[in-house]
């Protein structure tokens, strides 16, 4: 074989040994030698066969040997399965029984306490609800009283107001009447002053006409002067008369929108009032109504409940009935079916 060896080496700095040679040839194992045939005859083949059927047989009887035991076994333990069954339902059946009775006592105690609650209840409901409606009935009664109250006072003072402003308006008209009558008192006084100084008008003039005769020019300057200061005069007295009437006019008007508007502000207060005992009114009767239907609701629900446990209940022992029947129907098949089998 040939060989043929050269040295490697990687970048590591690590040498390794190359060796090329030819494929070795394996060589092929020994055969062995063949035994000689073994030759079996019809008689054997035979027995064989009778042998394989009597075991076969053998084998069928244990078989049935066996099945025959547990057939055995199956029967006593389905009679004491139906015996102890049989005992079972009866002490079930009582005990049901005696459940039952119980329960239907109970369930019809239950219900007539129920019904002696209920009735109570709803007595107690009636007579809140009376004692609610007395009260409700007192409420408005005594608002109808405060508001009757409240309307004759406002009456009242109503009346009294426009008793005031009578009074004042006549007052007034006294005081315009008495100076009307200082106004022509006064009149007749500046007339007669009029007069008088006509009529020492008069007589300056003819004092001045005897003596224009000396000195005409003195004379007409004299007289301007004094008719002159008698319409002066005359003038500052008018308009001192007007001035007062004038001033006694406004004060009047002031007086009388002062009394005008007192009395619109106690119209507004009796208004406002009038709309807070009303409010007040509506809101007792608001709440008296919305007491009244939340214990009616409540009353209403807590019959609804009451009537839907007595329903739950009724199902309960309709089950239970449904339920007997059952067993009772099953104990009957099942003693038919012993009557037949027996």
């Amino acid at each position: 074989a040939t060989e043929v060896r050269c040295q490697e080496k990687t970048r590591g700095g690590v040498r390794y040994e190359v060796i090329l040679g030819e494929p070795d040839v394996k060589a092929d194992p020994p055969k062995k030698k063949m035994s000689p045939r073994n030759f079996v005859s019809v008689q054997d083949i035979e027995d064989k066969l009778k042998a394989a059927e009597e075991r076969r047989q053998q084998l069928e009887s244990n078989k049935m040997a066996a099945l025959s035991a547990k057939m055995q076994k199956i029967e006593e333990a389905s009679r004491k399965k139906d015996e102890q069954t049989s005992q079972f339902i009866t002490a079930t059946r009582q005990a049901l029984e005696q459940k039952m009775g119980t329960v239907t006592e109970k369930r019809e105690a239950y219900i007539t306490d129920l019904k002696t609650k209920l009735k109570d209840h709803i007595e107690n409901v009636e007579k809140t609800r009376h004692s609610l409606e007395v009260q409700a009935d007192e409420v408005r009664m005594a608002i109808e009283e405060k508001l009757k109250i409240a309307s004759i006072q406002r009456d009242e003072n109503i009346k009294k107001m426009l008793d005031r402003l009578k009074e004042h308006e006549d007052q007034v008209l006294k005081v315009k009447s008495s100076n009307n009558a200082k106004l022509q008192e006064l009149g007749n006084q500046i007339q007669d002053k009029l007069v008088q100084a006509q009529n020492r008008k008069e007589q300056m003039e003819q004092e001045q006409l005897e003596k224009l005769r000396k000195n005409n020019l003195r004379t007409i300057e004299k007289q301007k002067s004094v008719e002159s200061s008698i319409e002066n005069r005359k003038s500052e007295v008018i308009n001192l008369l007007e001035n007062k009437l004038c001033i006694a006019e406004q004060i009047r008007e002031k007086e009388i929108q002062k009394k005008l508007e007192q009395a619109k502000k106690n119209n507004e207060h009796l208004t406002e009032i009038k709309q807070t005992l009303e409010t007040k009114k509506t809101e007792q009767v608001q709440k008296l109504e919305s007491k009244l239907s939340a214990a009616e609701q409540k009353r209403e629900e807590e019959i609804k409940k009451k009537l839907e446990n007595i329903k739950k209940r009724e199902k309960h022992a309709e089950v239970v009935r449904q339920n007997k029947a059952v067993l009772s129907a099953k104990d009957a098949d099942k003693e038919g079916e012993m009557v037949s089998s027996g």
